[in-house]
């Protein structure tokens, strides 16, 4: 089923569910299941709200944090040069600001250290 349409409320189309949920209408869908040859329309609504802090940032934001970017990977090791990252050949990896990359796809090639203790 594709969803071709998603309007907001108050949008054409959305009045009477608006009449009917209020405030608790996110969005309306219209989907068209082409086998079937139907119209579906849903809607999101808002079921239950509280208040949440948001965790802190898992570095300061000019701390310089460790990228893993694989040698073909061009396009990312460019992104990286473009937020001012530096290659460190010695640790073959990128080090960039994390406020660069905070939110973005580049946030998850991070490198996280884990050393476990040998000592017997």
């Amino acid at each position: 089923m594709n969803a071709r349409v998603k309007l907001k409320p108050g949008q054409k189309g959305t009045k009477k569910l608006l009449a009917q949920y209020g405030d608790s209408l996110v969005c309306v869908r219209y989907r068209y299941d082409v086998e079937k040859r139907k119209q579906v329309k849903t809607v999101e609504l808002i079921v239950s709200e509280t208040d949440w802090t948001p965790p802190p940032p898992k570095y300061p934001e000019s701390a310089l944090v460790p990228l893993r970017v694989g040698v073909t990977e061009k396009a990312l090791q460019e992104q990286v040069r473009v937020l001012g990252g530096r290659w460190d050949r010695a640790q073959q990896v990128w080090f960039v600001r994390y406020g660069c990359i905070a939110g973005t796809k580049l946030e998850k090639l991070i490198v996280v250290e884990t050393r476990m203790n040998t000592a017997k």
